[in-house]
């Protein structure tokens, strides 16, 4: 007998009640999420499972589930519990997680044609639009994140400044180099967006901040200044909305007015922050955002939309085009029929075949609205404040930057303090009870607590300083420590 060469189940009845139970326990394991562990590292013995032979045979559904279980949802990175606070992940919703399930079902290629699922990745874009105030020239697209949203306004801005020619030509700009501009804090993407866009990280001028971690105005009106006097061409101002170490949130009004002053591009990394402006108490902060000429943003962050969801945001949508439409023959736009509906997505960007992200971004707009997102953003700013002042009540305690918005930067105050304070960031982890991050400031190893989670509240923050008091007293009496963890 010859084998049916369709993957569709053959028992849809059986089907429906696996799927059934698959839901049930993902919805249980959320709804209990808080009483586990924050993050337990995975036994050799489960490691060495997934170094199996690639499989010639089916494997029951069941049993490929059962696996899950036991083998992959224990070990995860934790990001979905509420003492998670170690790096800029959002928690997800119940909601995008069931649009994943539709998105996956419906199969849609987002790359381009006409058809529903890019009518809604280009709402999602107008309502970006309408958030930052841009105008209705603005294009966009929703991309992995704010690294490739990065990566695109580097693009868009280089051939902006070269002409659509150097897309052929090369960005060679012969005995005037462009040179861009961001801040010592903007995240480490900035760098490496001009690494591989050909123009090299040597001509990004990394600038001081100030007291408040955000970019020093002064010095960067200088450094163009210096870099015209020597004949180099000053193209591209990055401004950061939330950097990634503090939160801080730069002069974003300053910025634009420099940029405006020299003709330069200005764009803003909004990766951590930029969808604070959901928050009545939080929007001024970002005040000139809306003067970009691109932006970039998460949605899996702040946005508790599930990994992947990052934005582009461009404010005239010509320069995006000049930059990435390139259609091949069969490609061909019609004006009738699923060839229609120009321009598609992959004139924006570098990809052509792109899932349907929008759909769990939609589903998260639209089951809880912007009031009731914006209140949760304002309310992890007001548990990192919380935070703040438990920490400078604290003798043992030291805060290492200011709150900006949901960033919190301490340490354990003893002898060698930075090996200490490693040490408890690594027992915070392998207990269970937390997961903070490690950073640098002023030469200075820092506990970092990112709050992002909407699930956190006072009781987890409370958890994280208890069992670092408790874990700093017990390295601090030891008196001999061993090499530091790297």
């Amino acid at each position: 007998m010859r084998h049916s060469t369709s993957l569709d189940p053959r028992d849809w009845v059986a089907m429906r009640a696996q799927a059934h139970a698959m839901l049930d326990d993902m919805l249980d394991h959320l709804s209990g999420i808080a009483q586990g562990p924050v993050w337990r590292p995975a036994p050799s013995a489960v490691r060495e499972a997934f170094r199996e032979a690639l499989p010639a045979r089916p494997t029951p559904l069941h049993a490929a589930h059962e696996r899950f279980m036991t083998q992959i949802l224990p070990y995860s990175v934790g990001n979905t519990h509420p003492r998670f606070m170690g790096w800029v992940h959002g928690g997800g919703t119940v909601e995008g997680m069931l649009a994943e399930m539709l998105a996956a079902g419906l199969n849609a290629n987002c790359g381009g044609r006409d058809h529903m699922p890019i009518e809604v990745e280009r709402q999602v874009v107008r309502w970006m639009r309408e958030l930052f105030g841009f105008p209705d020239t603005a294009q966009g697209l929703l991309v992995t994140g704010s690294s490739m949203a990065n990566l695109i306004g580097t693009v868009v801005a280089r051939t902006h400044a070269l002409g659509v020619r150097s897309r052929q030509a090369g960005v060679s700009n012969p005995g005037r180099p462009l040179v861009a501009y961001t801040s010592q804090a903007a995240h480490g993407c900035i760098s490496q967006a001009m690494e591989i866009t050909g123009l090299g990280s040597d001509f990004l001028r990394r600038i001081p901040v100030n007291a408040r971690h955000e970019i020093d105005t002064r010095a960067l009106a200088a450094a163009i200044e210096a870099d015209l006097a020597s004949g180099m061409h000053p193209f591209l101002v990055v401004g950061t909305a939330g950097t990634v170490d503090t939160g801080a949130v730069d002069d974003l009004a300053g910025l634009a007015d420099i940029a405006a002053r020299h003709g330069m591009w200005f764009h803003v990394d909004g990766a951590l922050g930029a969808l604070g402006m959901m928050a009545a108490e939080l929007a001024p902060r970002f005040a000139g955002i809306e003067r970009a000429d691109s932006l970039a943003l998460d949605f899996h962050k702040w946005g508790q939309v599930p990994y992947d969801a990052g934005c582009i945001l461009v404010r005239d949508g010509n320069h995006q085009l000049d930059a990435f439409a390139a259609p091949a023959a069969y490609l061909a736009r019609e004006s009738r029929g699923l060839a229609a509906g120009g321009p598609w997505p992959c004139d924006l960007g570098p990809d052509l075949s792109r899932g349907f992200r929008a759909l769990k971004v939609w589903f998260t707009f639209m089951t809880q609205g912007t009031e009731r997102l914006g209140a949760a953003m304002a309310g992890t700013c007001a548990l990192a404040r919380r935070m703040a002042a438990r920490i400078q009540a604290e003798p043992e305690l030291e805060l290492l930057a200011p709150v900006s918005l949901n960033v919190v930067c301490f340490r354990y105050r003893c002898e060698d303090a930075d090996n200490v304070n490693r040490r408890i960031i690594a027992d915070l982890h392998e207990s269970g009870i937390a997961v903070p991050s490690r950073t640098t400031l002023a030469g200075r190893v820092a506990i970092r607590a990112a709050i992002v989670n909407h699930r956190t509240s006072a009781p987890d923050t409370d958890a994280l300083l208890d069992a670092t008091l408790a874990f700093g007293r017990e390295h601090a009496h030891v008196r001999h420590f061993e090499p530091a963890i790297p």
